[in-house]
Order: C-alpha cells, then sequence, then structure tokens
C-alpha cells in the first residue's frame, strides 16, 4: 500500500490547523537531544525518511479522500479535518510539501543541547504543515541512538585496543544480532545501518538494503559463515564432535567461520573438542574458527574459554605485553552483550592479561531495540512564527521540569574553538551572530536538495569533537 503523509500524525495534530494565531504565516521548528546516556549524539538516518516519505507528489486528491473518510470516523466530526488546506498543496504545489529543512551533516557528532534539523513552511497558507510532520520526523532520533552507542562502543573497544592490541581491527568487533529482536523489519533496516556507519560487521541484511537503496552503498557490511543451536544439535549430543567437524569441512575454503560452542557443556567443547579431537585440524586449516559461548555469566565463561584455549592452542605475547591466542582461534560472545557488559569482559580480559584482539563481540536486542526516545531525551519544538509579518521568538519553561525548557528564536549551529584547539558546537540564534551554520538545506518543497553516501557519513564521523565516555 502507498504512503499517504496524511495519516501519519498524531491525531491531534490534524485538529491543529485551526489552533493557531490569527495570520500565523511561519511557523519553525527545531529538532534536538536534550541530554540522555550519551553526553553526545551521532547525527543520521535523516536521509532515509526525506526518500521514503517526504520526496515527489505525496500529496493527492485520492489521499486527501482516504484521510478525510478515515479521520471523520476516528474524530467523529467533519469539520475538524483540514481538506482545504490538503487540497491547495495538491492545486499550488503539485502535490508537493512546502517545506524547507535545514540539518546537520549526517555523520556528525554533535554536544547534546544543540539543534540538529530545523523546519518550516515556505508558503504562508501552510504554516500548520510544519509541526503536522513532526510525528514522523521525530522518529529520526531511533537511527540516531543506535548510531550513538553503537559509536560510543567503537570508541570504548578502541580505547582498550589502543592500550592491549590492534586498533586496525575494530571494525569488525562489534557485530549486528539484532535483526530477530527488533518490532519491525523497518527498524531492522534503519537500525542495522546506523551500527554500519561506525563498524562494518552484520547478520542484518535488511541493513545492507537500505544503505544500497537510501545511501548508495553497494555493500555496507560483512558476515562469515556460522552455526547454530538447530544446526550442531540436530546431530545428537553424542555427536556433537562430528558436527563441530562438519563445520570444519565444509568451509575449509572461508578463511572465517563461527561455531557456537555450547550446546552441552561450553569448557568440555573448548578442551576436548576444539582443543583436543580437532586441534589438529583447526592448526593445519588455512583460516580461523571463532568459537562463540551462548549462556551463562559472560565475563565468567569469557575468560574461562580464554584461558583453555590459551592452555590448548597457546599464543604470544604481543609488543603490548598482552596474551594473544595463536590465530587459528578467536572468541565471539554475543549472549548478554551490551555496553556495559562489553566493558566488563575487556576490563576483565586486560587484568588477566589478555588482548583485546582474541575476541568480538556479537550485540542484538541492545543494540537495535532496548532504546527509546528518552535514552538521548530528543524533542521537536516549535521556537519561531511569523504572525501577520512579524518574527516573534516561541517557547516553553515549565515551572515543573527545567530539563524541559525549550529553545526560542531561528537557530543557527557554530563551531567554536577552544583555547584547546578542540572545536565544539553551539547553538545560537541567527538574529545575533554572522558566523557560518553547521545546518545545511537538505530539504526544499518537495526535492531532496543535499544527499549523502554512506561512505560520507562515516567520513564525517572522523572528525572529531569529543573522545566518548570514559573507560
Amino acid at each position: 500500500m502507498e504512503n499517504n503523509i496524511l495519516l501519519m500524525t498524531d491525531s491531534y495534530k490534524v485538529t491543529h490547523w485551526k489552533q493557531y494565531p490569527e495570520k500565523t504565516e511561519t511557523v519553525y521548528s527545531y529538532f534536538e537531544s536534550r541530554g540522555g546516556r550519551f553526553p553526545h549524539t551521532l547525527f543520521f538516518g535523516l536521509q532515509y525518511f526525506l526518500k521514503e516519505y517526504l520526496q515527489g507528489e505525496v500529496v493527492t486528491y485520492e489521499k486527501i479522500r482516504d484521510a478525510r473518510e478515515l479521520i471523520k470516523l476516528h474524530l467523529g466530526n467533519d469539520n475538524l479535518f483540514n481538506e482545504a488546506g490538503w487540497r491547495y498543496i495538491v492545486e499550488e504545489h503539485d502535490g508537493r510539501l512546502p517545506v524547507k529543512i535545514k540539518a546537520v551533516p549526517e555523520g556528525t557528532i554533535v554536544e547534546n543541547l544543540n539543534v540538529l534539523m530545523t523546519i518550516e513552511n515556505t508558503d504562508p497558507k501552510c504554516y500548520w504543515l510544519t509541526n503536522y510532520l513532526e510525528t514522523l520526523l521525530i522518529q529520526v532520533w531511533y537511527a540516531c541512538t543506535v548510531a550513538t552507542q553503537s559509536r560510543e562502543i567503537f570508541q570504548m573497544i578502541t580505547k582498550f585496543a589502543e592500550e592491549t592490541g590492534d586498533p586496525s581491527l575494530v571494525n569488525f568487533k562489534l557485530h549486528d544480532f539484532g535483526f530477530r529482536g527488533v518490532s519491525s523489519v523497518e527498524s531492522a533496516g534503519i537500525g542495522g545501518l546506523a551500527h554500519l556507519v561506525n563498524f562494518l560487521g552484520s547478520d542484518t541484511i535488511e541493513a545492507l538494503v537500505f544503505a544500497k537503496n537510501y545511501y548508495n552503498e553497494d555493500c555496507a557490511g560483512y558476515s562469515i559463515p556460522a552455526s547454530e543451536h538447530s544446526t550442531i544439535t540436530a546431530w545428537g549430543k553424542d555427536n556433537e564432535d562430528k558436527a563441530m567437524e562438519n563445520m570444519l569441512d565444509q568451509y575449509a575454503d572461508c578463511p572465517l567461520v563461527a561455531c557456537v560452542s555450547d550446546s552441552f557443556n561450553i569448557f568440555e567443547a573448548c578442551a576436548d573438542i576444539w582443543g583436543g579431537k580437532l586441534k589438529d585440524k583447526i592448526i593445519n586449516r588455512n583460516g580461523t574458527l571463532v568459537i562463540r559461548p551462548d549462556s551463562g555469566d559472560p565475563k565468567t565463561v569469557v575468560l574461562a574459554v580464554l584461558d583453555i584455549l590459551w592452555d590448548k592452542f597457546g599464543g604470544e605475547y604481543n609488543e603490548k605485553g598482552y596474551r594473544v591466542l595463536d590465530s587459528h582461534v578467536r572468541v565471539i560472545q554475543g549472549d548478554g552483550v551490551n555496553f556495559y557488559s562489553i566493558k566488563e569482559i575487556l576490563e576483565e580480559m586486560r587484568a588477566k592479561g589478555f588482548s583485546v584482539d582474541n575476541i568480538a563481540f556479537g550485540m542484538g536486542g541492545a543494540l537495535l531495540q532496548k532504546l527509546n526516545r528518552d535514552t538521548q531525551k530528543f524533542a521537536f519544538k516549535c521556537c519561531s512564527v511569523n504572525i501577520d509579518g512579524t518574527e516573534q521568538d516561541v517557547y516553553k519553561d515549565p515551572i515543573t521540569d527545567s530539563g524541559k525548557v525549550s529553545k526560542a528564536g531561528r537557530l543557527k549551529l557554530v563551531s567554536v574553538e577552544g583555547s584547546d584547539g578542540k572545536h565544539t558546537f553551539h547553538t545560537v540564534k541567527s538574529a545575533v551572530t554572522m558566523e557560518t551554520d553547521i545546518l545545511e538545506e537538505v530539504f526544499c518543497n518537495g526535492i531532496i536538495t543535499k544527499e549523502y553516501s554512506l561512505a560520507q557519513v562515516r567520513e564525517n564521523t572522523k572528525i572529531e569533537t569529543y573522545e566518548g565516555l570514559c573507560v
């Protein structure tokens, strides 16, 4: 079914065209992170919404009819739906939305409490349209939050790698296992792609589809052959060794193969099967076996597995003095993985003298699903209106919650260089500064005016303005 932009809003917004002051001509609103779990936000995902929902002739007489009929039943009144306003967009704008959107370049990492996007109507008769689109546009919070958390984990692992291993390997240290744990295919696509802004490993194929369709990237991420419990336990408990040997045989020409190894006893599997019956086959293989624990306390099990593998396969001490297993074996932890458990595991490994090079992580629900709009406290608020030719500031300042004070006036995002030479972003009123606005026009009157490839987004993340959370 074709998207109907008229219905992609909250019910009460349908009635707001009657509520603005008389002679309102422009409504100007902004999007920001008001704080949250992480001190910065990686801005990403707006382009998907522009391409999928806003560009082109998105308003038609047929869609107006469908919306009118549903809203009449829904609200129980024939006079609440703004049919004349929508017909005006068809007749005067060929069904294209008369709004202008400016946004920070996708991939940019911005301190919280700064403007990330602005939107305003370009036709005075469509003043009501700006905040009608809030419900849809504020959903950019999801991709921003996934990308931000993924980036913070990238920074964390990088710091451990700088101390104990090889930082050049970090791109493949966090693998997306989240497809099955999200609420929709769309969430998997845009959330999985948000993760791939930072890392290159993913089992969420839909993210690759989104990357190709919306960000001009032929292949955004990579994976390897891997088992699941069904393909191992189907052989029976007494034949677990045969199931594991089959993995080595079937993928003999693959540089990497991963095998879940906790179907019965992870410690015996590592010591007696991988490090015993199949050791020679692993050592003589032109590639690396990645062993996957999948139950128990993550940091306890990981360290026990590393100890067993070190005992059975040996390894070497790298130039930083940390143990790195023989190159034919590695570990991936995919159970109970989140921002905090990754840190705990890596701290435990460091304490026991193991390099981060020995391990990768697979993150599922905690990567793509255990997040919400309040994780980074995203908000979309009106901050300026033009009434009968006069611009005036708009804001709210609730006495009951100082954290919900909103910005006032037309806004710019500017870059400020500190005494240490580092740049930070600050939001200022357009009227009080001549500084260059970091926000760029990306959409105007139904046309995408600025487009980013995934390669450009990734490049923007490399412009460091912060050091991430303390490890």
